[in-house]
Parts: C-alpha cells; sequence; structure tokens
C-alpha cells in the first residue's frame, strides 16, 4: 500500500514538473496559493519523501514490490 501512495505522490510530482518545464506553470504551487505556502511545502515534502521509497522499487524484486 505504501508503494502505491508513494508512486501516486511520485506521479503528481512527475506531472507538476512537467507542467513547469513545458508552460512554467507550478500546479501544485497554483492549486495551493503559491508555492511557498505551508500546505504547498508539505505537499513537495511528501512528493519528495515517496520519490526516496520510489528509488527503493528499483532495486526490489518483484515479489517485494507486490506486497
Amino acid at each position: 500500500m505504501i508503494s502505491k501512495i508513494a508512486l501516486a505522490l511520485t506521479i503528481i510530482g512527475a506531472l507538476n514538473w512537467g507542467s513547469i518545464g513545458l508552460f512554467q506553470f507550478d500546479l501544485v504551487g497554483w492549486i495551493c496559493g503559491g508555492a511557498g505556502t505551508l500546505w504547498a511545502r508539505i505537499i513537495f515534502t511528501l512528493v519528495g519523501l515517496a520519490g526516496i521509497w520510489c528509488i527503493s522499487l528499483l532495486f526490489s524484486s518483484p515479489k517485494e514490490r507486490d506486497r
């Protein structure tokens, strides 16, 4: 379950970076009222932690990933 949550948050982060790269538009910052707001910083932190968690998925076997 944690891996699926981490994957969802990582996808959110990737979509946000894509919108920044293509359109110079920070979707998370826009939703939260600015990139420096507490809520935006919490989301950015959760996405970062999710990315760290997903690194472990690169080195795990398929059986371990299905847990």
